[in-house]
């Protein structure tokens, strides 16, 4: 994957669920067709962490079944970083487990101007992708 395009209606409940469980990472599932996002699905911290998480599986398996409901593959995997920059940190490459999706990562680091970057990973390394976020008009 090269890039990612996200409506600004995606990215709105995106920013809303980070601002929502800070200090906590939020986290959640990007679902769409090609590389257009179409579908956030917020998912629980398992962990309750501030600098980690982890899916509920309960709640992963439910996505991905709502995903293919919808003829929708999972594009994305999406977290907060609520005090870092928006970067892979060594326990995110450590745990960058699916191949062919986006890790998409949103920092709160200046919560007056959020900054959401996508990567993707391979070998163990990530390379920054392009990231679109689509005006609701377009």
């Amino acid at each position: 994957m090269r890039e990612l395009k996200i409506p600004r209606a995606v990215y709105d409940e995106m920013l809303a669920s980070a601002l929502k469980h800070k200090p906590i990472e939020a986290c959640g599932l990007l679902g769409g067709k090609g590389n257009d996002v179409t579908l956030f699905v917020g998912m629980t911290n398992a962990d309750n962490a501030e600098e980690h998480f982890t899916f509920v599986p309960e709640e992963q398996f439910a996505a991905i079944k709502k995903f293919r409901a919808l003829d929708l593959k999972m594009l994305g995997i999406w977290h907060s970083h609520p005090a870092s920059p928006a970067r892979m940190s060594e326990e995110d490459l450590k745990l960058a487990y699916t191949a062919d999706v986006a890790y998409v990562i949103l920092s709160l680091l200046d919560e007056s101007s959020p900054n959401l970057k996508a990567f993707a990973v391979q070998d163990g390394k990530s390379c920054e992708i392009e990231l679109k976020i689509e005006e609701d008009d377009k």
